[in-house]
């Protein structure tokens, strides 16, 4: 991780053209420009063809694929790009984030609030749910971004809703400000960073929950995914609960290996 660089190609992405133009009227969002520009400085790098894809970057580290959401829409990308080359997933997940409304047409910019929820890495796990299959393979790597953000919204009478639908502001860009984490998954050993401190040898979904400070639903969908990797492994029930244990440990697997 290195935020001073991250920084520096903040400031080069702000003061760019698709920037100047206004707030939301450009193709590629700002978050994921700042990222890919980031992780690798060379435009040539940027956007290259393979197999009928565009890889928004192809460098000396493979591939990288900077994915906001959506990870439904990888899937045949990764069938393809897994076969040739190292493949990179960077999900970027808002740590902090402060709400501000604009007018689309003047820019003019309207309160600013800070939401109150603060993201997780444990955010990435719905995610992560539709490319379940891939996870194990071992050409693909996961990097979770952790940013603190600027939402700029539409107010409801911009968002063109017809009557009588729900009235919601309307996202128009976010501002990824400071850079706070970087999480690498290169090897089964990262994932460990996911088995929070002070469980039992056995645990169920509720306990996992209670140590990660997760909901027991979002314990659950991160737990069914650790099994798929094999980071943890189902050993009985309790009730209508599975039972779960560690079955790989930092002497085994040490981290960042």
């Amino acid at each position: 991780m290195d935020r001073e660089r991250y920084y520096n190609v903040l400031c080069k992405v702000l003061d760019g053209e698709h920037v100047r133009a206004g707030i939301g009227t450009y193709g590629e969002k700002t978050v994921h420009s700042v990222l890919k520009n980031y992780f690798e400085p060379y435009a040539d790098s940027h956007e290259q063809k393979i197999g009928g894809f565009v890889a928004d970057i192809i460098g000396e580290n493979g591939i990288i694929e900077i994915q906001t959401a959506g990870f439904d829409r990888l899937r045949k990308k990764l069938e393809c790009f897994l076969k040739v080359s190292r493949v990179t997933v960077v999900h970027p997940i808002p740590k902090s984030k402060w709400l501000i409304s604009i007018d689309p047409e003047t820019g003019v910019q309207g309160r600013k609030r800070k939401s109150p929820k603060t993201g997780t890495p444990y955010d990435i796990f719905p995610e992560l749910y539709k490319i379940k299959p891939f996870l194990k393979d071992e050409n693909l790597s996961i990097c979770i971004v952790m940013l603190d953000m600027e939402e700029y919204r539409c107010p409801p009478e911009e968002t063109g809703l017809k009557r009588g639908r729900r009235k919601g502001y309307t996202r128009y860009d976010r501002i990824p400000v400071a850079l706070q984490e970087e999480i690498h998954l290169d090897t089964l050993s990262d994932w460990l960073y996911f088995i929070p401190n002070g469980l039992p040898d056995e645990y169920t979904s509720k306990d996992f929950a209670q140590k990660a400070k997760l909901h027991v639903s979002d314990a659950q969908l991160a737990l069914n995914i650790l099994n798929e990797i094999g980071i943890v492994e189902r050993v009985g029930k309790v009730g209508r609960s599975y039972l779960y244990r560690t079955a790989v440990s930092e002497e085994k697997f040490p981290l960042h290996a």
